[in-house]
């Protein structure tokens, strides 16, 4: 990376700066958990070192400041991660996942850490708003707000899904709107109490249809036809196919 920085080194890596490299950050996240999702160990191999070559020249840059280098980066992270995790560093004895979580959220307050934040802590705005809701909700939950038991979320849903059909009925495209939203955030709740990832449970869904469809391009051209020019009848049965095939 220093080379590639020198003066005489790479042009376009030399002109970089922190902000124009944070696309790339981004897109090389979303690359390494399609690998993680693929499960092709050489792939995710790879994308985790692209990951890592912006983490390094991120470094770089903040050591060619004087802010910071790749050491201070380390120190830190495992400065933390000890500091937050004293029932495996230290004499605390916890239960389960959940007081982890409790004791977590109690560490960042004792630090001193951004004390002026709401207890939904520091949830960035960019993430994929499905994994958003579930972050933000899973720290309320930390100080129990939330509901006891999985049933009441289900009555939500029903609730929640009783409106949205109203406002369809009645309401305003921003009453409908924002009735769908509802509904949404109910499901990201729903998630946690089924221990799923949305965002995991969605992208199966997306891909599940994605394959089907195919099949059903595939099979239409095959058969000499051109999907503008079938029935929904026709592509219905086509998708049952995919189904049963899948089976």
């Amino acid at each position: 990376m220093a080379r590639l920085r020198a003066p005489d080194g790479c042009p376009w890596d030399h002109k970089q700066t922190p902000e124009t490299l944070t696309p790339y950050i981004i897109e090389e996240a979303h690359e390494l958990v399609d690998a993680i999702q693929e499960g092709d160990p050489a792939h995710v191999c790879e994308e985790l070192g692209d990951l890592l070559f912006q983490i390094i020249f991120q470094a770089r840059i903040g050591s060619e400041r004087g802010e910071f280098d790749i050491a201070d980066v380390i120190a830190r992270i495992h400065e933390k991660m000890t500091r937050r995790h004293p029932h495996v560093f230290g004499g605390t004895e916890v239960a389960d996942a959940e007081e982890v979580k409790k004791n977590w959220a109690r560490i960042k307050e004792e630090e001193g850490h951004k004390k002026e934040e709401s207890v939904l802590g520091r949830v960035p705005r960019s993430l994929p708003a499905l994994l958003r809701g579930r972050r933000l909700t899973e720290n309320a939950a930390v100080v129990g707000f939330d509901w006891p038991v999985v049933d009441d979320v289900l009555k939500k849903l029903d609730e929640e899904y009783a409106e949205l059909r109203a406002a369809i009925q009645n309401g305003s495209a921003a009453q409908v709107e924002d009735e769908y939203g509802d509904l949404l955030f109910v499901m990201v709740n729903l998630s946690r109490f089924l221990k799923l990832d949305p965002e995991r449970a969605l992208n199966a869904t997306i891909e599940k249809f994605t394959r089907r469809f195919h099949y059903i391009e595939k099979t239409a051209a095959e058969q000499g036809k051109k999907l503008e020019a079938m029935t929904l009848a026709d592509m219905d049965r086509l998708w049952d196919e995919a189904k049963e095939k899948e089976a």
